[in-house]
């Protein structure tokens, strides 16, 4: 910002030696005696601060340096944490006081070093070290899916400890849990609820490709008195892109692995009142085995409808019981009709051949089903089933949204007087 008088020209010959609390200046000086050739003074007693160093400060107060001296000012205040990151703030004018315009981390130990003058023009420096108070309450976030290897649809999830409902603290919260993969995509945070989000690239991850999600969140205010707290990173691998797609309307299964067909199959898939949802699924899980029971869907026992089977080879698509699964009972209608309850089903040959080649994050998509869409969230991972532009809107950051409209614009961490 621009102030009201011209600083002073000064050349400083000699480094000064910084302790706790205080400052040890070296006893070189100019060989002609002039106060602008010697080293900084102690300003010890030209300046005091609102944090005291025996004692934790409160993370929610302002960091105020002021000169006390008449005829002294401030003219340069850096306040670094001990990761290297600056706290912003303002000079006054008439460097009298400085005051961060930033929050403070909490549990954080700082470095606070400010230059000042006297009325003659000698340079001063005083060095001082505080720790911030650790918060009350801590927001941690734990990643998901577990470390391993998973298909190019598996998307990134973050459960939060506490709800974050705030657009404000959406948006710091967002900031700070950090998505990165070699190769590098395109991709955004999608606020599912309060209290989970997931993250998904633009198109689906590249085969081969190394994931990683971490959190800067620790110490920092997201808001009120919430700060963050330290959180596990998460490192995944991504298989060979492998998609499966059923018709239902020819009740084949097709299934490709980078791009290139490895196997057709018949299958059936729900017929009319149990039609199988459209869209595209997330491989959830594998079961060797399930007891499948009408019950579990709503159907009454000892209906014309009910049914309990043992099933084997099944492939979990959906939270709610959708699978991809052996059903010998039914290969006579395989490849002519629909005839399930929702599932997806094939042979015991075929079963057995996908169960062993995909794996959890693998696309299944359906299509030409008379059913539902997918449910985007709460079933399983329907997050490809958004337009990338409607994916977007779901993120806090997002330019125009109401959630993004109070982030801090860029400001400098260290304001020296100039003209």
């Amino acid at each position: 910002m621009l102030m009201n008088h011209t600083p002073r020209i000064r050349a400083v010959s000699c480094i000064a030696l910084v302790v706790s609390l205080g400052v040890v200046a070296t006893a070189c000086g100019g060989p002609d005696g002039h106060p602008l050739s010697a080293a900084p003074y102690d300003a010890a007693r030209q300046v005091s601060f609102n944090a005291g160093s025996d004692s934790k400060v409160d993370p929610d107060k302002p960091l105020e340096v002021t000169s006390k001296g008449d005829g002294g000012r401030i003219t340069d205040v850096t306040v670094m944490d001990e990761a290297g990151h600056y706290v912003a703030g303002e000079l006054a004018a008439d460097g009298v006081r400085w005051r961060s315009t930033a929050p403070l981390a909490a549990g954080a130990k700082y470095t606070v070093r400010v230059s000042t003058e006297d009325d003659e023009g000698a340079p001063g420096l005083r060095t001082m070290l505080f720790e911030t108070a650790p918060a009350k309450s801590s927001l941690t976030a734990e990643f998901g899916p577990k470390a391993g290897t998973y298909g190019v649809g598996q998307p990134i999830t973050a459960k939060l400890s506490l709800a974050v409902g705030d657009g404000r603290g959406r948006a710091v919260v967002e900031r700070a849990l950090k998505v990165t993969s070699k190769p590098a995509v395109e991709g955004s945070w999608h606020w599912v609820d309060d209290k989970t989000l997931h993250y998904r690239p633009k198109d689906y991850w590249p085969a081969g490709a190394v994931v990683n999600a971490t959190s800067n969140l620790q110490g920092v205010k997201v808001a009120g008195k919430l700060y963050g707290g330290r959180s596990k990173p998460l490192k995944i691998t991504i298989g060979d892109r492998l998609e499966a797609v059923t018709d239902a309307g020819s009740h084949t299964m097709t299934v490709m692995r980078n791009g290139e067909v490895i196997k057709t199959m018949p299958v059936t898939t729900g017929k009319p009142g149990f039609d199988t949802r459209n869209g595209i699924k997330v491989v959830l899980g594998k079961e060797y085995f399930v007891r499948m029971r009408s019950t579990s869907i709503g159907i009454a026992e000892g209906s014309s409808e009910s049914y309990d089977l043992p099933v084997y080879y099944a492939t979990r698509v959906t939270w709610s019981g959708e699978y991809v699964h052996a059903a010998p009972w039914s290969v006579g209608s395989q490849g002519s009709a629909n005839v399930s309850h929702g599932c997806t089903g094939m042979s015991m040959e075929n079963a057995e051949w996908f169960y062993k080649t995909v794996r959890e994050g693998d696309i299944v998509k359906v299509v030409n089903s008379y059913g539902d869409m997918m449910d985007t969230f709460g079933n399983g991972f329907g997050d490809w089933n958004l337009s990338w532009d409607k994916w977007r809107q779901g993120s806090a950051l997002v330019a125009g949204s109401d959630a993004a409209a109070g982030n801090v614009t860029e400001v400098s961490a260290r304001l020296r007087p100039r003209v």
